[in-house]
Parts: structure tokens; sequence; C-alpha cells
């Protein structure tokens, strides 16, 4: 329409230039007949003037004539645009909505910068979800994202070593993810923190349907409840200790998605297994299987009231998820590939680990401990988040059966059974709704708000079988050196000044059963106190 205004407003100036300079003749009335006059000049000028207005109607028909061809056509191409905008949208696409006004103390929509509409133009904005472009269909979008976070450690006991107290980037992820063809998921994400480099995520998915999504890669193994969380979403810094069981990022293919709107969430899939707490990248080569048998992993999750009427009950869900292999760690007389992890406390610090080779000297055989046979891990989890208060809870236990070769013609086989648990609760206390994946504050920091302020706690454990621990030289571990068992409390404050923009301060304190040693006396070492600040900046 604006482009029709203009043309017309062209085609008046362009009939005004064509006016007489005096406009009088125009103006004045016209008789019927004028009567002959004995002056020349007098008829000359009548002449004239029925001839200017003869002119003039003859332009404004001209005119007119113009802008109607002009508006047939400005018609006949609008009409072709909106038949290529619908012919490109996808099959049963609903027409835009017209934008609701935000709620109270809601975040004002990411600014976006948009090119006319055409079948290869691009949409562009920033958000929480990172710098997007998106084609004009909405089918294909692609995000950079990005994760800087940077920690500081203090000990304040007398046991941890004052060199543990550090500044440290703990993650720098530049994130390339986003969507192709509408169905056609992926993601690219190496971490260069802590002075490593290391690819985290490269994985692609395939969505058939909402409850049938394939996908293929490295990523986040479908286990443990906080481990799935995505990191900015994480009430506490570092994870709880049943987290040191479980796998992290694995590399495999698995099948899941979502049942009835999300009642029911399931993933089963076949992976290279990885040590507990680690990644694929730590195995003896780098993101490849360490010894040819593939570990199944599954998870099923179910919420379900999430549509219910029942408003302090949507937001609870429960699930069970389990792992299973049958492998053997390999012991040589040069070298060793055990299979099995070494675990840290809420500090990072070294709790346990099993026995690794004795011998001073190359001899027939190798005496560390080793995995040799079935691991599984049995993993119940749910959470429960009802307005600004949430909880989330989860109990590991393992079964681990290893072996340890005591001299060149006896060794020792056992079956050993860790188990963990934790619980943690949190309160946003500037009203803001929690959830599983939550973190906006009602009102930005930056546009004058508090931003949202949660306290956080947690109370978790680990106990690792007695049986590591028996026959004293002959054990799988020592209790010199490997804890028992610890037990950890942990608080916390988490501000988030905005979407992208969080600091967290945690104080977890952690006692052990065992772990220390006073000449051939067995202690328990002493507690960790430990005070662990985070600032991140994620997009």
């Amino acid at each position: 329409m604006q482009l029709r205004y203009a043309i017309a407003g062209v085609l008046l100036i362009l009939v005004a230039a064509a006016l007489p300079r005096d406009g009088r003749a125009a103006d004045a009335p016209q008789s019927a007949a004028p009567a002959p006059s004995q002056n020349s000049d007098a008829d000359s000028g009548a002449a004239g003037s029925s001839a200017d207005v003869a002119t003039l109607r003859r332009l404004l028909e001209q005119a007119e004539a113009r802008l109607r061809a002009l508006e047939q056509r400005l018609a006949a191409d609008e009409k072709a645009a909106a038949a290529s905008t619908a012919a490109s949208s996808p099959p049963g696409a609903a027409a835009p909505a017209a934008a609701a006004p935000p709620a109270p103390g809601a975040q004002p929509p990411s600014p976006q910068y948009v090119t006319p509409a055409g079948a290869s133009s691009l949409a562009a904005n920033f958000g929480s979800s990172g710098f997007a472009l998106q084609s004009a269909d909405g089918a294909n979008v692609i995000r950079f994202r990005g994760n800087l976070s940077v920690d500081g450690r203090y000990f304040s006991d007398a046991y941890t070593p004052e060199t543990a107290d550090t500044w440290l980037v703990r993650k720098l992820r530049p994130t390339l993810e986003g969507t192709l063809w509408s169905d056609f998921d992926f993601r690219f994400m190496p971490d260069f923190g802590q002075g490593k480099t290391v690819l985290d995520d490269a994985w692609g998915d395939v969505r058939v349907e909402p409850w049938l999504v394939f996908q293929f890669g490295k990523f986040k193994a479908p286990v443990g409840l906080e481990r799935l969380q995505l990191e900015q979403f994480g009430r506490f810094i570092e994870v709880s200790l049943p987290s040191d069981l479980l796998p992290y990022r694995d590399l495999g293919f698995k099948v899941g998605g979502n049942i009835a709107d999300g009642i029911v969430n399931y993933d089963i899939g076949l992976f290279d297994g990885t040590l507990d707490g680690g990644s694929t990248d730590g195995n003896s080569v780098p993101d490849t299987d360490s010894t040819g048998k593939f570990t199944d992993e599954g998870r099923l999750f179910f919420a379900p009231l999430l549509h219910s009427g029942i408003e302090a009950l949507k937001k609870f869900g429960a699930g069970l998820a389990a792992t299973y292999v049958n492998d053997k760690g390999t012991a040589t007389p040069s070298t060793t590939t055990s299979l099995l992890a070494s675990y840290k406390t809420p500090g990072q610090q070294s709790m346990f680990s099993y026995r690794s080779d004795s011998l001073t000297s190359t001899g027939a055989y190798n005496n560390a401990t080793i995995a040799d046979g079935i691991e599984r891990r049995v993993v119940p989890q749910l959470y429960y988040y009802y307005r600004s208060v949430g909880l989330l809870s989860e109990y590991v236990r393992e079964d681990q059966q290893v072996t340890r070769q005591l001299t060149s013609l006896s060794s020792r086989a056992a079956t050993l059974e860790n188990t963990a648990w934790q619980v943690q609760g949190y309160w946003f206390i500037t009203g803001e709704d929690e959830g599983y994946d939550s973190g906006t504050p009602r009102r930005d920091f930056f546009q004058g708000g508090p931003g949202g302020w949660e306290l956080v706690a947690r109370y978790h454990e680990i106990h690792f079988d007695p049986q590591a621990f028996a026959d004293k030289s002959d054990s799988f571990a020592s209790l010199s050196s490997s804890a028992q068992a610890a037990h950890a409390i942990g608080s916390g404050v988490n501000w988030y000044l905005n979407p992208n923009f969080k600091v967290q301060l945690d104080y977890e304190v952690t006692h052990f059963d065992a772990g220390d040693s006073r000449g051939a006396v067995i202690i328990n070492r002493p507690a960790e106190r430990v005070l662990t600040s985070q600032f991140a900046l994620i997009f």
C-alpha cells in the first residue's frame, strides 16, 4: 500500500507541473457561449485558456489510467508473493499469531533483524539461546553459542595442600548447533578449558516423530538425572557424589523420544562405554571403544501429571536408568588398562583409587586391580518443582567385577557393590518458578531489577564395598589412601543477573570414613572444607 501512495504522489506532482503558471483562467467560471470580441488579443487569450483546460483534462485522464494500471500490477505482485509464501510453509502450518503482551516481570523479546521474505532470506536474532540465523520458512536454523566459566577454589581445612587453592578456566566451549530441513539437529562443541582441548559434543539426530528420534555421535549418556541437566541449569558448581559412579559423555547411537506429549520420556542405546564419572575422551584411546565390548544404556522417565489440572503436581517426575557391559581390562608386565576409575571429592581432590601395579621390576605378571566381567548400574531418580521451590534426588547402585593377580600362580576376584545417593533442594527467593531447566530472572539486573536469587542445599554420600579393602596387602584398594565412604553437605547461593550471566558461590564440607593412616593405624581422613565460586557467561 505504501508503494501505491508513493506512485500516486509522483503522478500528482507531474500533473501540478503541467498546470499554467497563472492559474486564474482555469479557476475563473466559464460562460456557456462567450460573445465575440473586437479585441484580437482578448480572443487569443480566451482560446488559450480553453486549450489549457483541455490539456489538463487529458493529463488527468492519462494519470488516472496509469494509476489504475499500476494498482492492477501491484495487486498481481502481492497475490504472487502470498502464493509463494504459502508454498514454502510446511504442510499444516498455522498463520502467524499476533504477539501477546509480555507478562509482568517477563524479559523483553530479543531484538530481531529481518530481511525481506523470500526463498533464500534469513532472519537474524540474539537471545538466551545465542546468535541465530533462521530461514524464512523456519525449517533451517543455525546458532552460535558459548560457555565461559571461571572457577575459584579456596580450601579452609588443614589437610588439603595450599596448592589446591586456585583460579581456573573451568569451561571454554564455543558451540555450533542448529536444525536442517525441520527434522535434523546437530551440535559441535569443543572445550578448551583447564588447559586442554577436548571434543565434548559432536552429534546429529533425526526426528521422525516426537516419540521416535535417532541420535548418533558423542553426547551426554542417558543415565544420570543431574548429569543430563544443561550446565547453565546446574544448581551446584560441582556435581554430587552419585555422579562419580555414572558415565558423563559417551559415544554411540540411541533411539528415544517423548510419548503422550512429554508424559513419558525414553532413551535406549549402544555405546563405547566409559569409566565412572568420565567421558570417552578419557579412554585409553580417546573417543574409541577400549575393549570392543559395547555398553547398553537406557532410561525411562515419567511425568504422570504433567497435563493434569493439579498445579502442585505437574512438575513431578520419576524414572529409572540402567547400564550393562561385560568387559575385561588388561594387565601385562609392561602396561595396565584397568577400565577402573579413580574418584574425587566435591573439591576435586583425589578420594579413592584401586591398587596399581606395585612391582618395582619387570616380572612375569602385573598385580594391578582391573575390571574383569560384568559392570552394571541401576539408577532410580526423581524431581519435583512447585512455584519457587524444587527438589532433585537420585540413587546409584553399581556392581563391578574385578580381579587382581597376587602372584604368578594365584589371583583374587570379587564382585564389588558401590552405592551413592543425593538429595538437593532449591528456593528462588525472588519468586521465579523453579524447574529442571530453569534460570531466567523475572527482573533483569541490567534493566534495573535485582536479577534472580536462589538458595540451594544438598546432602550426598558415596560408599565403596568393604570387600575392596579386605585382606590387607592383597586388597583391591588401600584404606590408608582411599576412603571407604564420604558424606558431604553443601549450601550455596546463585545469582542470575540475566539469562546469560550467572554467579555461583558454594560451601561444602565432606567427612570421610578411613582414607588416612598414622603409622600402621588406619584413621579417618580429615574433613574437606571448600569454598567454590563460579562466574559463567553462557549464551
